[in-house]
This record gives structure tokens, C-alpha cells and sequence, in this order.
């Protein structure tokens, strides 16, 4: 419960003092602000996968989870029901929408994404490009399992799935794929090995790349490796959304910036 009431506090502190566009100098950012994170329209895509959601959330159906990472604030035990798994551990539909106009705009190719979970937030990146190569990875089998399903009921032809611990799969990832355009780490959420995988992936990384860490502001740790992130010499300007963060290379920012902004 104090890591709950931490994390209230801090985004009471974020909602009260994060800035909008009219704060906004960059015209990139402002660009993405105006142009992505304002866009409220609702795809047909939208709803199939908020369907998908619907019915995990009023599942009885049972799994036995292995946890590679740092645990839930909620969940506890090796047997978890699904619609909890997808209540305490699937990011919001807001989150992945955004992450389905990131990718209609930016139009990456290559998209990685640590911690696959329900797949929700994977559905929203296939979805936004079936050309696209979405590629996930998941610690527990039976989660990945059961996201394989809603893959398919969703018709996704474009995600593949890679299941084991991130330490000794990601590697083997990284050797298979020629560069990443976007990559999403929601896992583990520990500041050690968040900060290996980022380093990891920046060796497929280019200036036009795009990461996001989730859960920034989990815990102090997880703010550490955030600050460290954004202090890394590659690493170009950052926005903070509270929930997540994102980061950009893009070497035509010639001042390092970080932003702070309402979502």
C-alpha cells in the first residue's frame, strides 16, 4: 500500500505541474503534441481490441505465472486469474492508442517490445501497421500463451512471439533483427536491468528510433534509471508522461531537452 500511496502522490505533483503544448517551443514536439497526443479519434481497431480486453477482464480462467521481474504492486502468489493479469499488469487503452498513432506516424518497421503480458499494448502496435514486424517477448509461458490467443482472435499475423527471460532471450533477439525503430521495455522494472536492455537495444538503434519505458516513476529506482537514461550522450530530448517516458535521438535537437507534459 505505501508504494501505491507513493506513486499517487508523485502523480498528483506530475498532473498539477506538467506542461501542454503552449509550453512547447520544439516544433517537433509540438508537432507530436498537437498532432498525436491530442488526436482523439477511435480507429475500428479501437473497439476490436477493447472487445478482446472486455472479455479478459470478465474471465474466471486461471494461470500459473513464473514472475522473471520485480512483481506486481497487486498481484502476489504463482496463480493469478486472467481478468487480474489484465486489471493490474495490461496498460490502459489510452496508453496503447497512443502507442497505435506513435506508429501510424512515425511508421517504424522493426518494434520490439519486453513484456508482452495480455498483449493488449502489442495488438495496438500490430494493429496500427500489419506490414510492420512486431516482435515480443514474454518471461512467463502460460501469459505468453494466452496473449498467442488473443492474437489470433484479433487476426495479428505480424507479431512474433519469444518467451524466457529477457537476460538470456533479448541477445539472441537483437542478433536477429537488422535495426529497431521502436522499442517498448515493460518489464522487470528494476533500474539495473532496465538499463541493460536500453543499453543493449541502443546498438540497433539510429537517430530516427523511438523508445519507451513504462512505469518511470514506479519507484524510486525505476526514477533513477529514467534520470540516467535522459543523461545519456545519444539520448536527444525525453518526455515524460508519468506513466511512461519517451526518448528520442534525433541528432537535429541540438540542445538536450527534457519535457514534462499532461496526457
Amino acid at each position: 500500500m505505501g508504494l501505491q500511496w507513493e506513486l499517487a502522490k508523485k502523480y498528483l505533483h506530475y498532473y498539477f505541474t506538467a506542461g501542454n503544448r503552449h509550453d512547447v517551443h520544439s516544433p517537433f514536439v509540438y508537432t507530436l503534441v498537437d498532432e498525436i497526443l491530442r488526436d482523439k479519434k477511435k480507429p475500428a481497431a479501437f473497439k476490436e481490441i477493447e472487445q478482446v480486453r472486455k472479455s479478459l477482464l470478465k474471465s474466471d480462467e486461471t494461470l500459473q505465472v513464473t514472475d522473471l521481474g520485480a512483481g506486481s504492486l497487486i498481484n502476489s502468489g504463482t496463480e493469478r486469474k486472467v481478468r487480474d493479469i489484465t486489471r493490474n499488469a495490461a496498460k490502459p487503452a489510452k496508453y496503447g492508442q497512443l502507442f497505435y498513432r506513435l506508429i501510424k506516424y512515425y511508421e517504424p518497421e522493426y518494434l520490439l517490445e519486453l513484456g508482452t503480458s495480455m498483449g493488449m499494448s502489442t495488438s495496438y502496435m500490430a494493429k496500427a501497421d500489419p506490414t510492420a514486424k512486431v516482435i515480443t517477448i514474454e518471461g512467463c509461458p502460460n501469459i505468453a500463451a494466452r496473449a498467442a490467443q488473443n492474437f489470433k482472435a484479433l487476426q495479428l499475423h505480424n507479431i512474433k512471439q519469444y518467451i524466457g527471460n529477457f537476460d538470456t532471450v533479448l541477445p539472441t533477439v537483437l542478433e536477429d533483427v537488422p535495426r529497431l525503430d521502436y522499442v517498448y521495455i515493460d518489464g522487470n522494472h528494476r533500474s539495473a536491468p532496465t538499463l541493460q536492455y536500453f543499453e543493449q537495444c541502443l546498438g540497433k538503434a539510429h537517430n530516427e528510433s523511438l523508445f519507451i519505458f513504462d512505469d518511470i516513476h514506479w519507484t524510486p529506482d525505476m526514477e533513477a534509471a529514467w534520470h540516467t537514461i535522459q543523461q545519456h550522450p545519444r539520448v536527444t530530448f525525453t518526455i515524460d508522461l508519468f506513466f511512461i517516458g519517451l526518448v528520442f535521438f534525433r541528432p537535429d535537437m541540438k540542445i538536450k531537452q527534457h519535457f514534462i507534459l499532461k496526457y
